[in-house]
């Protein structure tokens, strides 16, 4: 249970973090497992509560939970080829049931090097992508219109994973705008944002910023890839 509202990271979450690099061995993990609690995870913990809290009063089908919205501190290193034992960030989802495997997120993410919000589809079934495309084709207006209140907010799409060809079934496509966007293996948006966004109230504010503008953009994906999600279950009982 939190213990008040959240009220920033602690000033020691970022350099924690840093040092955590450093120090990767468990020994110095556990000497310092306070500091983690204080300055990073129970920080976490409110601003998920105050968050979930936020979303319900404004009625945004988003939500969270300290238990089921973020990521463990410690690295599942079975089939990793760096054995670190800890992750230098920490971070969370926001989905319409709360869980990570929900597909419709936005995201947040705290480290020393790189702190962002992010929001959109990540890893799709291949059914469900070739569905988004489809849909990309089908209503590019519709589209563009539902992304407008993101690229006002600074988000661009994350294009580090991009097919360098475009997908099969959409070579009649000319439009390199429209190419590019085919080309994303993950329909998704990020932001950097500064560590001082990491004080006070900055970032359970930006949070609600997005998910207030990410609804077009949700809900478009949403009435995309429920259909052929619920036709996969059905299909497969």
């Amino acid at each position: 249970m939190s213990t008040g509202a959240y009220q920033g990271f602690g000033e020691k979450a970022l350099p924690f973090l840093k040092a955590l690099g450093f120090h990767q061995n468990r020994e110095w993990f556990h000497d310092n497992k306070d500091m983690f609690e204080e300055h990073l995870n129970e920080p976490r913990g409110r601003l998920i509560d105050d968050l979930a809290q936020r979303l319900a009063d404004m009625n945004i089908p988003l939500t969270c939970s300290r238990k089921t919205s973020t990521f463990r501190i410690n690295r599942d290193v079975r089939f990793a080829k760096e054995k670190h034992p800890y992750n230098t960030h920490v971070s969370a989802v926001v989905t319409r049931s709360g869980t990570k495997k929900d597909q419709g997120l936005l995201y947040f993410h705290v480290s020393p090097d790189d702190c962002f919000l992010a929001v959109g589809f990540y890893s799709m079934e291949s059914d469900e992508l070739r569905a988004f495309r489809e849909a990309i084709v089908a209503r590019k207006e519709q589209f563009e219109t539902a992304l407008q209140p993101l690229i006002d907010l600074g988000f661009v799409f994350d294009r580090e994973n991009s097919l360098k060809r475009t997908p099969r079934g959409f070579e009649d496509i000319t439009d390199p705008e429209t190419i590019d966007l085919l080309r994303l293996k993950h329909l998704t948006l990020s932001r950097r944002f500064p560590g001082d966004r990491l004080k006070g109230t900055a970032l359970l504010d930006d949070l609600v910023e997005l998910a207030q503008a990410a609804q077009p953009f949700l809900s478009f994906g949403w009435r995309v890839i429920d259909p052929v999600r619920a036709a996969r279950e059905e299909q497969n009982q």
